[in-house]
């Protein structure tokens, strides 16, 4: 990088600067607006858009420091853009970046809604829901895409058995592979097995927004993004490249995934992306041998987490070792044959489809 003190040279220092609670830099996801450099005194504009003011605070003061610590610099000045205000058209930054984070969201070609399944906390069976959500919804005559978006644990390929490699043409495009009359893609198709990603957020950033902008969806219904847990990068750049038709909150019963699940519905609305409610996964048990019914981890922790938010429970998935045995050996519990558990996710399908449709009238 060059020394001298020029708007170029101050954008890639503040590649330091990671917005709050994730990996990913500020430059990365547009927070960084007009900057201005005269001698040695620089302003450097935040841009605020639904980040929330401890947010904008915390990044003005990363960027004052990084800045502040550049050869040359004598003073600097870190205004805020506020492109919150509805309605605002954003224009383009001096460097070509959009200055606001959530400007650049553009529909997927080939896909008509997308669906991304989410959990604040691992552990919650959140893949699980999301194969058998898009199995069924295919049970419901749509054609739908698997898109595997946790790149340090991807699960999906297991889960379904699928062991081929996608097409990958000279420019990068990528085909995703078929199974049991999916579309599917995931980092666990791209990369030797058992190999670890060993990245930085930068590089989830650039992985997640390669899947999302460069493979090869046809004429999909639905796209059904499985997230990985937490609140990050992932999950940063999804709601910040392609428009959603919904949030599919997954939890079990018991308060310790519920407190992370209700961070995790704040964060979606914080960023303006629709949830559309909660499902209770792990919810029960049926005892096979006296039919009675257990509630292992709990009564009603996923009713009332949607009722503290005004959201609809969209399901209650049971306990299940077809659900268990299903996604070892690559034979989800939907493809299993007639059971309670396949009724429970052809429900949830019905449920998070009309929603979609009620949400996107909405829209």
């Amino acid at each position: 990088m060059s020394s001298k003190l020029n708007p170029e040279t101050v954008m890639e220092a503040l590649r330091q600067v990671k917005v709050p609670g994730t990996r990913v830099d500020v430059v990365s996801v547009n927070l960084i607006g007009e900057i201005k450099v005269t001698g040695g005194e620089v302003v450097v504009s935040v841009v605020k858009t639904t980040e929330k003011d401890e947010t904008i605070t915390a990044v003005r003061e990363g960027v004052a420091q990084v800045v502040s610590a550049l050869p040359g610099v004598l003073k600097v000045d870190v205004p805020v853009d506020d492109r919150s205000a509805p309605k605002r058209k954003a224009p383009a930054g001096p460097h070509g970046q959009s200055p606001d984070p959530f400007a650049d969201r553009k529909k997927l070609p080939g896909v008509g809604r997308i669906i991304a399944v989410a959990s604040a906390k691992g552990g919650v069976g959140k893949s699980s829901v999301a194969v058998n959500l898009a199995l069924a919804l295919r049970d419901r005559g749509h054609r739908v895409g698997l898109l595997d978006s946790d790149v340090y644990g991807p699960s999906i390929p297991t889960m379904l058995g699928v062991t081929g490699m996608p097409e990958v043409t000279a420019d990068r495009k990528i085909f995703p592979v078929e199974s049991h009359g999916l579309q599917v893609i995931s980092m666990g198709l791209l990369m030797p097995p058992d190999q670890p990603v060993i990245w930085r957020g930068p590089l989830v950033f650039a992985a997640v927004k390669q899947f999302l902008k460069d493979v090869q969806w046809t004429g999909l219904d639905y796209l059904v993004v499985d997230l990985p847990p937490g609140t990050g990068d992932a999950q940063l750049t999804l709601v910040q490249q392609v428009p959603l038709s919904g949030i599919v909150m997954v939890t079990t019963p018991q308060e310790v995934a519920l407190a992370d699940v209700r961070r995790g519905i704040k964060m979606f609305r914080d960023v303006d992306v629709p949830v559309l409610g909660i499902v209770e996964n792990m919810s029960y048990f049926i005892c096979p041998g006296c039919g009675d019914k257990h509630d292992i981890f709990g009564l009603g922790g996923g009713a009332g987490v949607a009722a503290q938010f005004g959201l609809p429970l969209l399901g209650e998935i049971p306990i299940d070792p077809l659900i268990r045995k299903g996604g070892d050996a690559g034979k989800p519990a939907v493809d299993q044959g007639d059971s309670p558990t396949r009724e429970a996710f052809l429900a949830l399908a019905a449920r998070v489809e009309e929603l979609a449709v009620d949400q996107a009238a909405k829209s």
